[in-house]
Protein backbone atom coordinates (compact mmCIF):
# COMPACT_ATOMS: atom_id res chain seq x y z
CA UNK A 1 0.00 0.00 0.00
CA UNK A 2 1.40 3.50 -0.79
CA UNK A 3 2.78 5.51 2.01
CA UNK A 4 0.05 8.07 3.32
CA UNK A 5 1.99 10.84 2.33
CA UNK A 6 1.95 9.68 -1.43
CA UNK A 7 -2.13 9.50 -1.66
CA UNK A 8 -4.41 12.13 -2.31
CA UNK A 9 -6.31 14.47 0.18
CA UNK A 10 -9.32 12.41 0.13
CA UNK A 11 -7.14 9.84 1.32
CA UNK A 12 -4.79 11.94 3.76
CA UNK A 13 -7.80 13.89 5.17
CA UNK A 14 -5.23 16.58 4.64
CA UNK A 15 -4.79 19.74 1.81
CA UNK A 16 -1.09 19.25 0.08
CA UNK A 17 0.00 22.46 -1.07
CA UNK A 18 3.37 22.84 -3.29
CA UNK A 19 4.96 26.18 -2.93
CA UNK A 20 8.52 27.33 -4.55
CA UNK A 21 9.98 30.77 -4.98
CA UNK A 22 11.00 33.06 -7.93
CA UNK A 23 9.71 31.46 -11.09
CA UNK A 24 11.68 33.84 -13.46
CA UNK A 25 11.51 32.41 -16.78
CA UNK A 26 11.78 35.48 -18.75
CA UNK A 27 15.23 36.57 -20.61
CA UNK A 28 17.30 33.68 -21.46
CA UNK A 29 14.68 31.17 -20.29
CA UNK A 30 12.16 32.58 -22.60
CA UNK A 31 14.88 32.36 -25.49
CA UNK A 32 14.67 28.64 -25.41
CA UNK A 33 11.19 27.94 -25.64
CA UNK A 34 9.46 27.49 -28.51
CA UNK A 35 8.29 31.11 -29.24
CA UNK A 36 10.31 33.91 -27.53
CA UNK A 37 10.41 37.32 -27.38
CA UNK A 38 12.82 39.42 -29.24
CA UNK A 39 15.99 38.87 -27.41
CA UNK A 40 16.99 42.87 -27.48
CA UNK A 41 17.18 44.11 -24.06
CA UNK A 42 19.38 47.17 -22.54
CA UNK A 43 21.48 46.34 -19.84
CA UNK A 44 24.39 47.89 -18.37
CA UNK A 45 26.89 44.79 -19.96
CA UNK A 46 24.75 43.00 -21.88
CA UNK A 47 22.36 43.86 -24.90
CA UNK A 48 20.67 40.61 -26.06
CA UNK A 49 18.50 38.10 -24.03
CA UNK A 50 20.83 34.97 -26.05
CA UNK A 51 23.93 36.55 -24.06
CA UNK A 52 22.63 34.90 -20.89
CA UNK A 53 21.83 31.27 -22.64
CA UNK A 54 25.54 31.42 -23.74
CA UNK A 55 27.12 32.31 -20.58
CA UNK A 56 25.23 29.13 -19.29
CA UNK A 57 26.47 27.41 -22.19
CA UNK A 58 29.81 28.32 -21.29
CA UNK A 59 29.43 27.19 -17.81
CA UNK A 60 27.66 23.50 -18.15
CA UNK A 61 27.56 22.38 -22.09
CA UNK A 62 24.95 23.34 -24.76
CA UNK A 63 21.43 24.72 -24.19
CA UNK A 64 18.86 23.07 -26.37
CA UNK A 65 16.49 25.50 -28.26
CA UNK A 66 12.84 25.78 -29.55
CA UNK A 67 12.08 23.43 -26.28
CA UNK A 68 8.73 22.63 -25.58
CA UNK A 69 6.64 23.98 -22.66
CA UNK A 70 7.58 21.26 -19.76
CA UNK A 71 11.32 21.38 -21.23
CA UNK A 72 11.98 24.41 -17.72
CA UNK A 73 10.69 21.80 -15.41
CA UNK A 74 12.82 18.47 -15.89
CA UNK A 75 12.66 16.59 -12.56
CA UNK A 76 10.24 18.52 -11.08
CA UNK A 77 7.60 17.16 -13.06
CA UNK A 78 8.12 13.63 -11.86
CA UNK A 79 8.01 15.47 -8.04
CA UNK A 80 4.72 16.56 -8.30
CA UNK A 81 3.34 13.24 -10.13
CA UNK A 82 4.90 11.42 -6.94
CA UNK A 83 3.60 14.01 -4.27
CA UNK A 84 0.02 14.74 -5.48
CA UNK A 85 -0.43 18.35 -4.42
CA UNK A 86 -4.03 19.47 -4.14
CA UNK A 87 -2.66 22.82 -5.50
CA UNK A 88 0.13 24.20 -7.28
CA UNK A 89 1.51 28.31 -5.51
CA UNK A 90 4.17 29.69 -7.30
CA UNK A 91 5.80 33.48 -7.77
CA UNK A 92 5.58 34.24 -11.44
CA UNK A 93 8.49 37.12 -11.89
CA UNK A 94 8.49 37.83 -14.94
CA UNK A 95 5.83 40.31 -17.14
CA UNK A 96 4.11 37.51 -19.95
CA UNK A 97 4.17 40.26 -22.84
CA UNK A 98 5.39 40.93 -26.07
CA UNK A 99 4.94 44.61 -24.88
CA UNK A 100 8.11 46.81 -25.76
CA UNK A 101 7.33 49.56 -23.32
CA UNK A 102 10.24 49.25 -21.31
CA UNK A 103 10.91 50.32 -18.17
CA UNK A 104 14.04 52.30 -17.67
CA UNK A 105 14.88 50.15 -14.56
CA UNK A 106 18.08 48.42 -15.38
CA UNK A 107 16.84 44.82 -15.67
CA UNK A 108 13.54 43.73 -17.41
CA UNK A 109 12.10 40.26 -17.96
CA UNK A 110 9.41 39.35 -19.81
CA UNK A 111 7.96 35.64 -21.10
CA UNK A 112 6.17 35.80 -24.46
CA UNK A 113 2.54 34.96 -24.13
CA UNK A 114 3.09 32.07 -26.55
CA UNK A 115 5.89 30.21 -23.95
CA UNK A 116 3.54 30.53 -21.15
CA UNK A 117 2.58 27.69 -21.76
CA UNK A 118 4.80 26.17 -19.87
CA UNK A 119 2.65 27.06 -16.73
CA UNK A 120 -0.02 24.41 -18.07
CA UNK A 121 2.65 22.04 -18.19
CA UNK A 122 3.66 22.11 -14.72
CA UNK A 123 -0.42 21.93 -13.29
CA UNK A 124 0.30 25.29 -11.81
CA UNK A 125 -3.07 26.34 -10.42
CA UNK A 126 -2.06 29.93 -8.61
CA UNK A 127 0.48 33.05 -9.68
CA UNK A 128 1.09 35.81 -7.28
CA UNK A 129 2.51 38.75 -8.55
CA UNK A 130 3.34 41.54 -6.45
CA UNK A 131 6.85 41.39 -7.24
CA UNK A 132 9.83 44.04 -8.92
CA UNK A 133 9.29 42.21 -12.28
CA UNK A 134 5.25 42.04 -12.81
CA UNK A 135 5.82 45.64 -14.57
CA UNK A 136 9.22 45.49 -16.28
CA UNK A 137 7.36 46.18 -19.43
CA UNK A 138 4.97 48.93 -18.68
CA UNK A 139 0.87 48.98 -17.48
CA UNK A 140 0.37 47.29 -20.68
CA UNK A 141 2.84 44.19 -20.31
CA UNK A 142 0.73 43.67 -16.86
CA UNK A 143 -2.42 43.64 -18.78
CA UNK A 144 -0.92 41.26 -21.27
CA UNK A 145 0.02 39.66 -18.55
CA UNK A 146 -3.08 38.84 -16.49
CA UNK A 147 -5.22 38.29 -19.65
CA UNK A 148 -2.71 35.24 -20.65
CA UNK A 149 -2.86 33.90 -17.48
CA UNK A 150 -7.14 34.37 -17.51
CA UNK A 151 -6.77 32.49 -21.09
CA UNK A 152 -4.42 29.74 -19.63
CA UNK A 153 -7.09 29.76 -16.43
CA UNK A 154 -4.05 30.36 -14.20
CA UNK A 155 -5.18 32.04 -11.06
CA UNK A 156 -3.77 35.41 -10.23
CA UNK A 157 -2.95 37.29 -7.25
CA UNK A 158 -1.15 40.19 -6.42
CA UNK A 159 -1.65 42.65 -9.49
CA UNK A 160 -4.53 43.96 -11.23
CA UNK A 161 -6.56 46.18 -13.19
CA UNK A 162 -6.72 48.29 -9.90
CA UNK A 163 -6.37 48.36 -6.40
CA UNK A 164 -9.42 46.58 -5.89
CA UNK A 165 -8.52 43.35 -8.44
CA UNK A 166 -4.86 43.63 -6.65
CA UNK A 167 -5.82 43.20 -3.70
CA UNK A 168 -8.80 40.27 -4.09
CA UNK A 169 -7.17 36.71 -3.43
CA UNK A 170 -7.13 33.43 -5.84
CA UNK A 171 -9.78 31.25 -4.24
CA UNK A 172 -8.59 27.66 -4.86
CA UNK A 173 -11.51 25.28 -4.49
CA UNK A 174 -9.81 21.77 -2.95
CA UNK A 175 -13.16 20.12 -3.06
CA UNK A 176 -14.17 20.00 0.86
CA UNK A 177 -11.35 22.68 1.71
CA UNK A 178 -10.61 26.55 0.19
CA UNK A 179 -7.65 27.84 -0.09
CA UNK A 180 -7.54 32.03 -0.75
CA UNK A 181 -3.90 33.14 -1.72
CA UNK A 182 -3.20 36.61 -1.15
CA UNK A 183 -0.06 38.38 -2.90
CA UNK A 184 1.84 41.77 -1.30
CA UNK A 185 5.34 42.77 -2.82
CA UNK A 186 7.07 44.98 -0.05
CA UNK A 187 9.27 48.41 -1.59
CA UNK A 188 12.35 46.72 0.52
CA UNK A 189 12.69 44.21 -2.34
CA UNK A 190 12.82 47.04 -4.88
CA UNK A 191 9.37 47.78 -6.29
CA UNK A 192 9.16 51.11 -7.26
CA UNK A 193 6.14 53.10 -5.18
CA UNK A 194 4.67 54.23 -8.62
CA UNK A 195 3.91 50.46 -9.65
CA UNK A 196 1.16 50.14 -6.79
CA UNK A 197 -2.15 49.66 -7.84
CA UNK A 198 -4.67 52.41 -7.53
CA UNK A 199 -8.65 52.97 -7.97
CA UNK A 200 -7.73 53.67 -11.98
CA UNK A 201 -4.62 52.43 -12.61
CA UNK A 202 -2.77 48.98 -13.15
CA UNK A 203 -0.41 47.70 -10.52
CA UNK A 204 0.61 45.88 -7.74
CA UNK A 205 -0.19 45.53 -4.09
CA UNK A 206 2.17 47.40 -2.45
CA UNK A 207 3.75 47.26 0.81
CA UNK A 208 5.56 50.62 1.08
CA UNK A 209 7.31 49.65 4.58
CA UNK A 210 7.40 46.60 6.92
CA UNK A 211 6.41 48.46 10.03
CA UNK A 212 4.09 47.45 12.63
CA UNK A 213 1.05 49.51 12.11
CA UNK A 214 1.42 48.47 8.19
CA UNK A 215 1.51 44.99 9.71
CA UNK A 216 -1.66 45.35 11.10
CA UNK A 217 -3.35 46.84 8.01
CA UNK A 218 -1.61 43.86 5.96
CA UNK A 219 -3.74 41.29 8.72
CA UNK A 220 -7.05 43.54 8.29
CA UNK A 221 -7.35 43.51 4.83
CA UNK A 222 -6.64 39.86 5.06
CA UNK A 223 -9.32 39.18 7.50
CA UNK A 224 -11.83 41.39 5.47
CA UNK A 225 -11.36 39.50 2.40
CA UNK A 226 -11.04 35.87 3.70
CA UNK A 227 -13.70 33.28 4.58
CA UNK A 228 -13.47 32.26 8.52
CA UNK A 229 -13.04 28.51 7.02
CA UNK A 230 -10.94 29.12 4.44
CA UNK A 231 -6.96 27.94 4.35
CA UNK A 232 -4.86 31.34 3.78
CA UNK A 233 -1.48 31.62 2.05
CA UNK A 234 0.04 34.87 2.59
CA UNK A 235 2.49 35.46 -0.37
CA UNK A 236 4.69 38.37 0.46
CA UNK A 237 7.78 39.61 -1.94
CA UNK A 238 10.11 41.02 0.51
CA UNK A 239 13.87 41.71 1.25
CA UNK A 240 17.31 41.51 0.01
CA UNK A 241 18.39 39.06 -2.82
CA UNK A 242 22.02 37.90 -0.82
CA UNK A 243 22.46 36.77 2.64
CA UNK A 244 20.70 34.68 5.54
CA UNK A 245 19.49 37.69 8.04
CA UNK A 246 16.09 38.07 9.02
CA UNK A 247 14.85 41.46 9.38
CA UNK A 248 12.73 41.83 12.54
CA UNK A 249 9.85 43.74 10.74
CA UNK A 250 10.02 40.57 8.65
CA UNK A 251 9.06 38.94 11.68
CA UNK A 252 6.44 40.94 13.43
CA UNK A 253 4.50 41.09 9.84
CA UNK A 254 4.54 36.63 9.55
CA UNK A 255 3.71 36.58 13.13
CA UNK A 256 1.04 39.11 13.07
CA UNK A 257 -0.63 37.51 10.22
CA UNK A 258 -1.09 34.47 11.98
CA UNK A 259 -2.08 35.86 15.14
CA UNK A 260 -4.73 37.91 13.86
CA UNK A 261 -5.71 37.13 10.75
CA UNK A 262 -5.71 33.02 11.41
CA UNK A 263 -2.93 32.84 8.16
CA UNK A 264 -1.77 29.40 7.70
CA UNK A 265 0.98 29.96 5.66
CA UNK A 266 3.23 33.26 5.08
CA UNK A 267 4.96 32.34 1.50
CA UNK A 268 7.80 35.01 1.61
CA UNK A 269 10.46 35.35 -1.16
CA UNK A 270 12.50 37.73 -3.17
CA UNK A 271 16.05 36.09 -1.98
CA UNK A 272 18.00 33.99 -4.65
CA UNK A 273 18.66 31.37 -2.27
CA UNK A 274 16.66 29.75 0.50
CA UNK A 275 16.55 31.46 4.01
CA UNK A 276 15.48 29.95 7.48
CA UNK A 277 12.27 28.33 7.63
CA UNK A 278 9.55 29.23 11.27
CA UNK A 279 7.19 27.07 12.62
CA UNK A 280 5.19 29.67 14.70
CA UNK A 281 1.90 28.25 16.49
CA UNK A 282 2.06 25.71 14.25
CA UNK A 283 1.76 27.50 11.34
CA UNK A 284 4.40 27.90 8.59
CA UNK A 285 6.89 30.92 8.02
CA UNK A 286 8.51 30.73 4.99
CA UNK A 287 11.06 34.14 5.34
CA UNK A 288 12.94 33.06 2.02
CA UNK A 289 12.01 30.32 -0.72
CA UNK A 290 14.54 31.05 -2.77
CA UNK A 291 14.97 31.20 -6.90
CA UNK A 292 13.15 28.28 -8.53
CA UNK A 293 13.84 28.80 -12.05
CA UNK A 294 16.68 31.14 -13.74
CA UNK A 295 18.90 32.44 -16.02
CA UNK A 296 22.22 32.73 -13.55
CA UNK A 297 24.07 30.17 -14.90
CA UNK A 298 27.53 31.09 -15.66
CA UNK A 299 27.40 34.22 -13.60
CA UNK A 300 30.28 34.75 -10.85
CA UNK A 301 30.02 36.57 -7.67
CA UNK A 302 27.70 34.96 -5.31
CA UNK A 303 29.11 31.11 -5.10
CA UNK A 304 29.19 30.57 -1.74
CA UNK A 305 25.22 31.37 -1.69
CA UNK A 306 24.51 27.97 -4.32
CA UNK A 307 21.57 30.13 -6.07
CA UNK A 308 21.51 27.03 -8.26
CA UNK A 309 20.09 24.60 -6.03
CA UNK A 310 16.46 25.20 -5.11
CA UNK A 311 13.55 23.73 -3.48
CA UNK A 312 10.34 22.28 -3.68
CA UNK A 313 8.22 23.20 -0.43
CA UNK A 314 5.49 20.60 0.02
CA UNK A 315 2.90 21.40 3.29
CA UNK A 316 0.31 18.96 4.33
CA UNK A 317 -2.39 21.31 6.19
CA UNK A 318 -4.93 20.28 8.74
CA UNK A 319 -7.88 21.68 6.89
CA UNK A 320 -10.30 21.81 9.51
CA UNK A 321 -7.55 23.90 11.67
CA UNK A 322 -5.16 25.23 9.07
CA UNK A 323 -2.48 23.82 11.47
CA UNK A 324 0.41 22.32 9.72
CA UNK A 325 0.91 18.83 9.96
CA UNK A 326 4.33 18.21 7.90
CA UNK A 327 6.69 19.80 5.93
CA UNK A 328 9.01 18.11 2.93
CA UNK A 329 11.28 20.02 0.63
CA UNK A 330 12.52 18.31 -2.30
CA UNK A 331 16.02 19.77 -3.70
CA UNK A 332 16.59 20.20 -7.49
CA UNK A 333 19.44 22.01 -9.18
CA UNK A 334 19.47 24.10 -12.00
CA UNK A 335 21.25 23.54 -15.31
CA UNK A 336 21.22 23.76 -19.03
CA UNK A 337 17.65 26.02 -17.98
CA UNK A 338 16.24 23.04 -16.48
CA UNK A 339 15.70 21.48 -12.82
CA UNK A 340 17.61 18.32 -12.42
CA UNK A 341 18.40 15.93 -9.95
CA UNK A 342 21.20 17.19 -7.78
CA UNK A 343 24.77 15.07 -6.40
CA UNK A 344 24.43 13.58 -3.30
CA UNK A 345 27.06 15.74 -1.86
CA UNK A 346 24.49 18.97 -2.62
CA UNK A 347 21.66 17.89 -1.39
CA UNK A 348 23.83 17.63 2.08
CA UNK A 349 25.05 20.76 1.50
CA UNK A 350 21.52 22.54 1.48
CA UNK A 351 20.16 20.61 4.64
CA UNK A 352 23.41 21.31 6.58
CA UNK A 353 23.06 24.91 5.16
CA UNK A 354 19.61 25.44 5.79
CA UNK A 355 19.44 23.48 9.15
CA UNK A 356 21.87 25.87 10.87
CA UNK A 357 19.83 28.40 9.73
CA UNK A 358 16.73 27.46 11.13
CA UNK A 359 17.82 26.85 14.69
CA UNK A 360 17.51 30.16 15.81
CA UNK A 361 13.53 29.55 15.52
CA UNK A 362 13.88 26.04 16.70
CA UNK A 363 13.40 24.39 13.67
CA UNK A 364 15.37 21.59 12.22
CA UNK A 365 15.80 19.73 8.66
CA UNK A 366 16.87 16.63 8.68
CA UNK A 367 17.41 14.40 5.41
CA UNK A 368 15.24 11.28 5.00
CA UNK A 369 16.19 7.82 2.47
CA UNK A 370 14.26 9.63 -0.73
CA UNK A 371 16.04 12.43 -0.97
CA UNK A 372 14.16 14.98 0.70
CA UNK A 373 14.29 17.54 3.83
CA UNK A 374 12.22 16.89 6.28
CA UNK A 375 11.37 19.76 8.71
CA UNK A 376 10.89 19.82 12.17
CA UNK A 377 9.73 21.68 14.74
CA UNK A 378 7.52 22.61 17.67
CA UNK A 379 4.21 20.67 17.65
CA UNK A 380 5.13 20.02 14.07
CA UNK A 381 4.62 16.10 12.93
CA UNK A 382 6.04 13.85 9.85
Amino acid sequence: MPEERHLPAEHRNLARLFLCGDVMCGRGIDQVLAQPCSPEICEHYLRSAEEYVLLAEQANGPVPRRNGPAYIWGAALGQLERMRPDARIINLETAVTRSNERVNKGINYRMSPENAECLVAAGIDCCVLANNHVLDWGRAGLLETLTTLQKLNVKATGAGRNDREARAPAVLNLGEARVSVFSFGSTSSGIPLEWAATSDAPGVNLLPDLSEANAWEVADQVMALRRPDDLVVVSIHWGSNWGYHIPHEQRILARALIDKAGVSIVHGHSSHHPRAIEIYRDRLILYGCGDFLNDYEGISGYERYRDDLVLMYFADLDPTSGSLHALKLVPLQIKNFRLSIPAWRDVEWIQQTLDARCQQFGTRIILDSERQLVVIGPRATT
